[in-house]
């Protein structure tokens, strides 16, 4: 058995030292992360959004259930919820 540092390119797995093995010899790759990926220490999508949030007397009462027609144009769907 041998242990090989490498990384993936997202197609592929490549080796990061040369590799001393027989050309078309058939393997069995185990993959183990040497180190854990980072969390992010952000804020969380919900937090941001709350506390992003806007209050603006401009904006159309119904905007959240009609979503689609203002921003593609879509036809309003209509049991407008204002």
């Amino acid at each position: 058995m041998k242990a090989l540092k490498a990384h993936y390119d997202g197609k592929v797995i490549i080796p990061d030292e040369p590799v001393d093995l027989p050309t078309g010899e058939p393997l069995i790759i185990t993959v183990k992360r040497t180190r854990k990926p980072k969390k992010s220490k952000g804020k969380s999508v919900l937090q941001w959004m709350a506390d992003n949030a806007v209050g603006d007397d401009g904006l159309p009462p119904d905007l959240a259930h009609e979503h689609d027609h203002y921003l593609y144009g879509t036809p309003k769907r209509g049991n407008s919820q204002a």
